[in-house]
């Protein structure tokens, strides 16, 4: 399956305000995508927009977020459904630290629908870390029926660069790698392995590249490959 599955729309600071749920399914569709994923910081909110357009492009959507861990390590939690991963979402941001955003520092936070309308702008910041370790975060992403990737694990806020292993504790079947970075062989023997854009600007989504293997083509069976199944 021809897939980015870790996009951040205009609801994520650092992301352009042009990254609206419908132009980023309509890139997905110009580019020759068959699934994506968006996965905006430490929420979900604009997540029901984005399968209403991926919808009408008839693009598979897989529901996800990225989220902080008090490691500052990024972990990718996927969904097969919006309405798990908004719930999940609000769980994060209620562990976020009560700052409020400075959108002239760090960039707007909006919840935009598929005319894109701005629906509403989130005033808590959403791009710091959570006060929940690693472990804790897995926990719940998979106590609510989810999948943990961890994110570029050999680039900044990635889990090989910051702490520099994988934890014993907990088991990571699938992790997301930067191919166009040196990554320790070794370390993620047997793991599957997924590349995406982390794409901040409409230009950078992916091309028809990352060919994801899938059992079933549908969201199913791509929910089962970010599990490692």
């Amino acid at each position: 399956m021809l897939a980015d599955l870790h996009i951040h729309s205009c609801l994520s600071p650092c992301a352009d305000d042009d990254m609206t749920p419908a132009n980023i399914c309509g890139m997905a569709h110009i580019k020759g995508l068959e699934a994506i994923a968006v996965t905006d910081h430490n929420t979900a909110r604009n997540l029901p927009y984005v399968k209403e357009a991926a919808d009408y492009y008839g693009l598979i959507f897989l529901p996800g977020m990225e989220i902080t861990t008090r490691e500052e390590v990024h972990l990718l939690g996927y969904f097969r459904d919006v309405e798990t991963a908004v719930t999940v979402g609000e769980i994060f941001s209620g562990h976020l630290p009560p700052m409020k955003n400075k959108p002239d520092y760090f960039g707007n936070q909006f919840v935009m629908n598929t005319d894109d309308e701005i629906q509403a702008v989130e005033d808590r910041l959403l791009i710091g870390a959570t006060d929940l370790s690693l472990q804790e975060c897995a926990k719940i992403i998979r106590d609510h029926g989810g999948a943990a990737v961890p994110a570029h694990i050999n680039r900044g806020h990635g889990l090989l660069v910051n702490l520099g292993l994988f934890p014993e504790d907990v088991d990571f079947p699938v992790v997301e790698v930067r191919p166009e970075l040196p990554v320790n062989e070794k370390m993620i023997a047997g793991k599957r392995r997924l590349w995406s854009s982390d794409a901040h600007h409409l230009g950078d989504i992916l091309e028809a590249v990352s060919d994801v293997p899938v059992n079933r083509f549908s969201l199913g069976g791509l929910f089962d490959a970010v599990c490692g199944k």
